[in-house]
Formats: structure tokens, C-alpha cells, sequence
């Protein structure tokens, strides 16, 4: 309760991971002089230093765990990984303390180029600080791909994109401006002469 999680490590007294122990186990551990190796599984779950974010983030998933051990091959207890530690890499992976747009788009899987992607947008002189992609589990539902630019005028990416299949679910900009919204009268009035 002190460090707000919901599951810790349990080391032996040579420094060996020996598992883990949630809240819930305690909470229904037989009485308070249950030995804890009572309440572990047979084999802990853990990560080692080496492993990648994503790996970390599927196995917390994987075990619904607040928390994972890090430990050596060997069993050699080495750390802990919170919940909210995880959150933070991901915010600091994302760009997400950088200034700039977030657009939300989707396209057809057969459509979605990665490259093409990112060459329209270069093309326009914006760079993407970061991308996401999550496929549907349909193989006939869009990608959804958010893209993070170092740009705050979106319009003319927007357009681009819109011309190349994507479709332009949202856009969020630090900064709406009255050029972003010239561009659409124009494309309106272009629209219309047609």
C-alpha cells in the first residue's frame, strides 16, 4: 500500500528471485505467519535488463502485474519495473513533451505504406517525431496510424494524406490558425467551381 502497487518481488536471502506476491494473496494468505513461499507459483515471472520496453510492457500485460521483476538469466534478483514507469517511456518514446500535431488517420491495409507515408509528409517540410500503427484484428478493418509532427499547420499534410487514401480521423494541434482555415475556404471554392 505504501508504494501504491500491487504485486512484489520475493528474493531469498542469496539475492535470488524467487517470485512474486500480489495483495490479493496476502489478503488471503491463511493467517499472518504464512510463510510466503506458501502463496508463489512455480516459476516467477520476471524480464531481464536486456529486455525491450515492448517485451516488458507484453509480459505486465500477459500476467496483469503492477509490477515486474528484473533479474539475470540465472535468477539474480536485479530491480523492479512499475506500472507508471513503463507509462513514462512510452510518453518519452511517443514525443509527447514535444511541441507539435497528432493526426489520426486510417487506411485500407492493403493501402498503408509506411515509407509513402512518411515521404508525403517529409515532402511538406515536417518530420514525424513518432508513429504508432494498430491493425485491426479483421484483416478487412483500417490501420489506424497516429503520427506525431514537429509541425503545428497541418492543412496541407492533411490534404496530401486525404489524396493518397488515408483518411483524416482527427487533428490535434497546439495551435489552430487562421491559415489552416483559409486553406479549406480555398479547397471549399475550389470544390465548388468544379
Amino acid at each position: 500500500m505504501e508504494f501504491r502497487v500491487r504485486h512484489l518481488p520475493v528474493v531469498d536471502d542469496q539475492g535470488i528471485l524467487r517470485g512474486l506476491v500480489s495483495e490479493e494473496q496476502l489478503l488471503d494468505a491463511s493467517g499472518p505467519d504464512a510463510p510466503i513461499t506458501t502463496l508463489l507459483g512455480p516459476a516467477p515471472v520476471f524480464v531481464t535488463p536486456r529486455s525491450h520496453v515492448f517485451d516488458v510492457t507484453k509480459t505486465m500485460m500477459q500476467h496483469a502485474l503492477t509490477t515486474i521483476p528484473v533479474a539475470e538469466p540465472d535468477g539474480t534478483y536485479v530491480g523492479l519495473v512499475k506500472r507508471h514507469d513503463i507509462f513514462e517511456q512510452f510518453a518519452r518514446m511517443l514525443s509527447t513533451q514535444q511541441p507539435g500535431a497528432i493526426l489520426a488517420l486510417e487506411i485500407a491495409p492493403r493501402d498503408y505504406s509506411l515509407s509513402q507515408l512518411v515521404y508525403d509528409i517529409e515532402q511538406h517540410g515536417s518530420k514525424i517525431l513518432s508513429i504508432a500503427t494498430e491493425a485491426s484484428e479483421q484483416s478487412t478493418e483500417p490501420i489506424r496510424v497516429t503520427v506525431k509532427l514537429n509541425a503545428t499547420d497541418t492543412a496541407r499534410i492533411r490534404h496530401v494524406l486525404e489524396h493518397h487514401g488515408y483518411r483524416v480521423v482527427a487533428c490535434f494541434s497546439e495551435l489552430e490558425d487562421d491559415e489552416d482555415l483559409q486553406f479549406r475556404v480555398q479547397e471549399f471554392m475550389r470544390y465548388l467551381e468544379v
